[in-house]
């Protein structure tokens, strides 16, 4: 039993981190936050990674719920989850106002 209220928040943040522990998901979540949306196809031509490598990082990006994706066959448009994006800038924010 966790008795700690803050558990929650610390598995999110956690979550977030992992999904920013890499240069690339920086670069693309950076990307995606300065515009509405972005085609998976785009992403590909602007970074020098090939698109499985990519397709793998939007995954770790989606599976943390920093990004989503809709299928418009035969592309995939992502863009930011506002929501989730703006509570991990918040518990970011909480770590470093330690």
């Amino acid at each position: 039993m966790n008795l700690d209220p803050n558990a929650i928040d610390h598995q999110k943040l956690a979550r977030y981190a992992k999904a920013l522990s890499h240069p690339i998901r920086i670069y693309v979540l950076k990307l995606l936050s300065q515009q509405a949306c972005c085609y998976s196809g785009d992403l590909s031509e602007e970074l020098p990674i090939a698109k499985s490598t990519l397709s793998q990082h939007l995954k770790e990006l989606k599976d943390a719920g920093l990004i989503q994706g809709e299928i418009e066959t035969p592309r995939i448009k992502y863009c930011t989850n506002k929501e989730n994006w703006q509570e991990a800038q918040q518990l970011f924010k909480g770590l470093f106002d330690l």
